[in-house]
C-alpha cells in the first residue's frame, strides 16, 4: 500500500511536467522544419493582441507554415539575417503602435507571449524581405515612362490626363494540387506570349473565365480600377506582352495589354470598394444565370438586394466596404470591370455550390495632387515586389511537403 500511495504521488508530480512536454510535441511539418504545439499557442496569442481578424488557430498555422517556407528560401539563397537587422525590425514593429520596442515586448508579455515569439516573427519577415529584393529586386525597378503613366493615373489634375486600358484575361483553374501544377506550368508559357491572336487562342482554350468565348477580351478599364497587383504590371508592358502569373482564388490569372490611352479629365485610383455579394445555390447553370438575370430586371442599386434576400439566410447577401488590397484577387477583378451598381455573375463559390451574384455599390478614388516622383516610384517598385513576393510563395507553398499532426 505504501509503494501504491508514492507512485501515486510520483504520477500527480509529473502530471504537470508532461503537460508542459507535449506542448513542444509537433503538429505540422514544412519539409523537414517542425512546427510545435508551443509555437501555435503563442501566435494565437500574439495575434489576438494584434487584433488580427479570421480563425486564430488557423491564422496562426498558416503563418507559421509560410514563415517555414520563407526562412528555407533564405537558406536556398544565402540570405542571412543578423542580430541587428531583428532589432531593428522589431523596433520599427513596435514603432508602429508609438511604443519603444521594450515597452512593447513588456505588454506581450504580461500577456503571455514570449519576447521569442516576437523575435522569430520578426526574423522570417527580414529574412523574406532580403529573399524577395535579391530575387526580384532588377525586376521591379521602373521607368520615368511608368511614373509618368501612374500619376497620371493617380491624379485628375495630372497635365497629362488619365490613363485606360484594353486588356484581355486568361483565368487557369487551379482548384485541386493537380490542376494548380498544371497551371502553373501552362502559366509560364501563356506569359511569354507577345501576339493578340497566340494569347486569344489560349484563352479560348484554356481559360475558365466566361470571356474565354471572345478571347478573353475586356472592354477599356480605368486603370485606377484595378486591383495593385495587377495594375503595378499592366503599367510596366506594351502592347502584346503579358503579366508574370498572378495567383487568385481557385485560379491562375493573366492578363496582356491590348492597348493603352491617355484620356481627358483624369482617373483616380480607387483605395477602397463597397460591393454586394449575393449567393444563388447551385453552382454555375442555365438556371442560376436565368435566376441572376431575374434579379438584374428587378433592381437598380445595392440597397434593392436586401428586398431579394429578404427571408434568406443572413449569409446569403453580403456587403463590405474593403480597402482595394484586402479584396480578394478575382473579385477584385471582376469589380474592376463595372461602373456603379453594375453586376457580374462570372464568379461562383469556392467549392463551385453557388454563383456570386456580385454588384459594385461605389469607390472611394485617392486624387494624389502633389504626388511626389520618387514616392510613386517607390510605391510602384513596392507594389510590384509584393506582386512577385506573393506569387513565389504559393509556388514554394505548392512545391512543399507539408504534414499535420
Amino acid at each position: 500500500m505504501k509503494r501504491l500511495i508514492i507512485l501515486a504521488c510520483t504520477l500527480l508530480v509529473a502530471a504537470p511536467l508532461w503537460a508542459q512536454e507535449n506542448l513542444f510535441a509537433p503538429v505540422a511539418k514544412v519539409n523537414d522544419r517542425v512546427i510545435t504545439r508551443y509555437e501555435v499557442n503563442q501566435r494565437i496569442a500574439f495575434f489576438e493582441l494584434l487584433n488580427a481578424p479570421g480563425n486564430g488557430e488557423e491564422l496562426a498555422m498558416d503563418r507559421l507554415i509560410e514563415e517555414r517556407l520563407q526562412l528555407e528560401a533564405a537558406a536556398a539563397n544565402g540570405v542571412e539575417v543578423t542580430p541587428d537587422q531583428v532589432v531593428a525590425g522589431m523596433e520599427e514593429f513596435a514603432s508602429r503602435g508609438s511604443l519603444s520596442m521594450e515597452d512593447f515586448v513588456k505588454a506581450i508579455e504580461a500577456r503571455g507571449v514570449a519576447r521569442e515569439t516576437f523575435q522569430d516573427f520578426v526574423r522570417a519577415g527580414v529574412a523574406w524581405r532580403g529573399v524577395v529584393r535579391q530575387r526580384f529586386g532588377p525586376r521591379a525597378q521602373v521607368s520615368e515612362a511608368e511614373i509618368d503613366r501612374a500619376l497620371a493615373a493617380a491624379s485628375t489634375n495630372s497635365a497629362v490626363g488619365g490613363v485606360r486600358v484594353l486588356i484581355s484575361e486568361i483565368f487557369l483553374p487551379a482548384n485541386t494540387p493537380e490542376r494548380k501544377a498544371a497551371a502553373e506550368r501552362r502559366a509560364q508559357e501563356i506569359s511569354q506570349i507577345t501576339t493578340l491572336p497566340a494569347f486569344a487562342a489560349a484563352a479560348r482554350r484554356f481559360s475558365a473565365a466566361p470571356s474565354r468565348g471572345r478571347g478573353g477580351r475586356q472592354d477599356w478599364i480605368p486603370i485606377g480600377n484595378l486591383p495593385p497587383q495587377v495594375r503595378a504590371q499592366v503599367l510596366t508592358l506594351s502592347p502584346g506582352q503579358v503579366t508574370d502569373p498572378i495567383p487568385v482564388p481557385n485560379a491562375i490569372a493573366l492578363f496582356q495589354l491590348r492597348d493603352i490611352e491617355e484620356i481627358e479629365g483624369g482617373s483616380a485610383n480607387a483605395v477602397a470598394v463597397e460591393f454586394a455579394r449575393y449567393f444563388i445555390p447551385g453552382g454555375r447553370t442555365a438556371s442560376t444565370l436565368a435566376e441572376a438575370e431575374k434579379i438584374k430586371a428587378r433592381i437598380d442599386t445595392c440597397d434593392d438586394l436586401y428586398g431579394v434576400a429578404k427571408g434568406k439566410p443572413e449569409d446569403q447577401l453580403l456587403r463590405d466596404t474593403l480597402p482595394v488590397e484586402e479584396i480578394a484577387g478575382d473579385v477584385a477583378i471582376e469589380l474592376a470591370k463595372l461602373d456603379d451598381n453594375e453586376v457580374s455573375t462570372a464568379l461562383t463559390t469556392g467549392d463551385g455550390q453557388a454563383l456570386v451574384f456580385l454588384m459594385l455599390c461605389g469607390r472611394t478614388l485617392a486624387i494624389a495632387e502633389d504626388a511626389d516622383r520618387e514616392t510613386v516610384r517607390q510605391n510602384l517598385i513596392t507594389q510590384r515586389l509584393q506582386s512577385y513576393a506573393s506569387g513565389y510563395l504559393s509556388e514554394l507553398r505548392a512545391d512543399a511537403v507539408i504534414t499535420r499532426q
